[in-house]
């Protein structure tokens, strides 16, 4: 249920579709998310009309297969978990496309149950006739 969105110069379909599935993978495989739990938006940008911008921090240096992955998901998960999801995406990203594990950033923005909605305006991880547990009226 990972909420995913990569952001890549260059608008080469096969590239962004070898993108998302290196992330979905990663996710599966070091978080144990479920295969078909995917939620992607993928985005090439032309370098005119759009483009990314990026700079050398922490000496890493980045050139034009810069890929900007950023990952929504629900809070809980141990930071040995997200420091290896963090490089399978980069060994898979690296295999699967070419580009450089130093040109692969990552972002994990964590929530709560209440803050996903999956469709018909409803919150189906956090319903509202459900009292949480421990909770009194």
């Amino acid at each position: 249920m990972p909420f995913v969105r990569i952001d890549a110069l260059g608008t080469d379909p096969a590239r962004l579709d070898a993108l998302g599935q290196a992330v979905q993978d990663a996710l599966v495989e070091t978080l144990g998310v479920p295969p078909d739990d995917r939620f992607q938006v993928l985005a090439g940008h032309d370098g005119t009309t759009s483009t990314l911008r990026y700079g050398d921090h922490l000496g890493l240096r980045k050139d034009d297969s810069v890929v900007f992955v950023a990952i929504t998901m629900r809070s809980g998960r141990p930071p040995e978990r997200k420091r290896a999801l963090y490089r399978r995406i980069a060994e898979l990203v690296h295999e699967r496309t070419g580009t450089a594990p130093r040109n692969v950033v990552v972002t994990v923005t964590e929530n709560t149950s209440v803050d996903w909605s999956f469709g018909d305006g409803e919150a189906q991880y956090a319903p509202a006739d459900v009292t949480p547990a421990g909770a009194t009226s």
